[in-house]
C-alpha cells in the first residue's frame, strides 16, 4: 500500500511539472523510483519512461484543445519525435549494457550540467 501511495505521489508532482516545464519523468520520478522505492537506476528509467508516454499523451491533448493555437510546432514535433524515436531505440540497448551505478552516475552528471546551466542563463 505505502508503494502505491508514494508511486501515486510521484505522478502528481511528475505530471505536473512535466505540464508546467516539459520536465518530470525522468527528473522526478527516476530519482524518486530509486531513493524512495529501492528500485535498480534500470527499472525505474523503464517504468519511468512508460508513464511519461500517458503524461505526454494527455498534456498534449490538453494544450491542443485550448483556444491558443500555435503553442505546439506540429513539424518540430514531426521531425524530433522521428529523431529521439531512433535514438531511443539505440539507447535502450545501451541501457541494458551499462550497470545501473553507471547509469545513476550518467543520469547525476546530466541533471548537474543543465541544472546549472539554467541556473546561470538569464
Amino acid at each position: 500500500m505505502k508503494t502505491l501511495v508514494i508511486a501515486a505521489f510521484t505522478g502528481v508532482i511528475a505530471g505536473l511539472l512535466g505540464a508546467l516545464c516539459g520536465v518530470g519523468g525522468g527528473i522526478v520520478m527516476v530519482p524518486a523510483f530509486v531513493t524512495v522505492l529501492g528500485f535498480e537506476q534500470k527499472k525505474a528509467v523503464a517504468t519511468s519512461l512508460a508513464v511519461i508516454v500517458i503524461i505526454a499523451l494527455v498534456a498534449t491533448l490538453n494544450t491542443s484543445l485550448r483556444k491558443e493555437p500555435g503553442l505546439i510546432d506540429w513539424r518540430v514535433v514531426a521531425l524530433a519525435a522521428v529523431a529521439a524515436a531512433l535514438a531511443a531505440w539505440f539507447g535502450t540497448d545501451l541501457m541494458h549494457k551499462l550497470s545501473n551505478q553507471y547509469l545513476t552516475r550518467i543520469f547525476g552528471v546530466v541533471l548537474l550540467v543543465f541544472g546549472i546551466k539554467m541556473l546561470l542563463s538569464k
